[in-house]
């Protein structure tokens, strides 16, 4: 019999039929595992991340009584290894560029649908940082009425990295890179490492945030 080692996932979220539904939810998967019944508020949150060492936190941003980006930072700085998805109603930009420097791997709306949701808790499970396309969108769209184009803080990288960190802000996959720039995607792997080490950034979704707020755009 092959055993399925299974990703441990803690729901916190203030509202118990959400809760409880997205436990529910993620025990219909052969992969995946609902711990515990869910967490309320930031105490709650820590001590059962405590007790039960998940793989994922689904963290709504607003907990009973706290903030869930307070809680999001607590648990990556007690808890390196656990991975934070925010999930939320709210898709405003100052809440994600909040959440992604609080530690968060990925900040997902509570309307999309049960697949992606759980590709999402997937792929943060094996190191990928993701945003929701639709937040994504916003963020460059309101970036896009600054004008003032912050060039320094780009002037470390060279044109072709400059090339695949506005792909990463457009939410491709390295495949998805090497397609539009016509690269090996072992190639791309090499740019997206020496971006992040450049910058001083520790994942894809901070590069996206950082070039976003730095206004790095494709030329249109």
């Amino acid at each position: 019999m092959v055993t399925i080692n299974k990703i441990r996932v803690l729901v916190a979220d203030d509202h118990e039929i959400v809760r409880l539904g997205l436990i529910h939810l993620l025990e219909q998967y052969p992969d995946l595992e609902g711990v515990d019944e869910g967490a309320t508020s930031l105490t709650e949150v820590l001590s059962k991340t405590e007790q039960h060492r998940p793989d994922v936190v689904i963290m709504d941003v607003r907990l009973k009584g706290s903030s869930g980006i307070d809680a999001c930072r607590e648990v990556c700085n007690r808890f390196p290894q656990i991975k934070v998805i925010m999930l939320t109603s709210y898709g405003d930009e100052e809440t994600v560029m909040e959440s992604i420097f609080a530690g968060a791997k990925g900040y997902i709306l509570k309307d999309v649908g049960n697949d992606e949701l759980i590709r999402a808790v997937q792929a943060v499970y094996r190191g990928e940082s993701l945003l929701d396309p639709v937040i994504t969108k916003k963020l460059l769209d309101r970036m896009r009425y600054n004008k003032q184009n912050d060039d320094e803080a780009f002037e470390h990288l060279t044109d072709q990295e400059k090339k695949v960190l506005i792909c990463i802000t457009e939410g491709k996959t390295n495949r998805e890179i090497a397609e539009t720039i016509f690269l090996s995607e072992k190639t791309v792997r090499n740019y997206v490492s020496s971006i992040l080490g450049k910058l001083h950034l520790s994942n894809r979704t901070e590069a996206a945030a950082f070039a976003a707020k730095k206004n790095l755009f494709r030329d249109e």
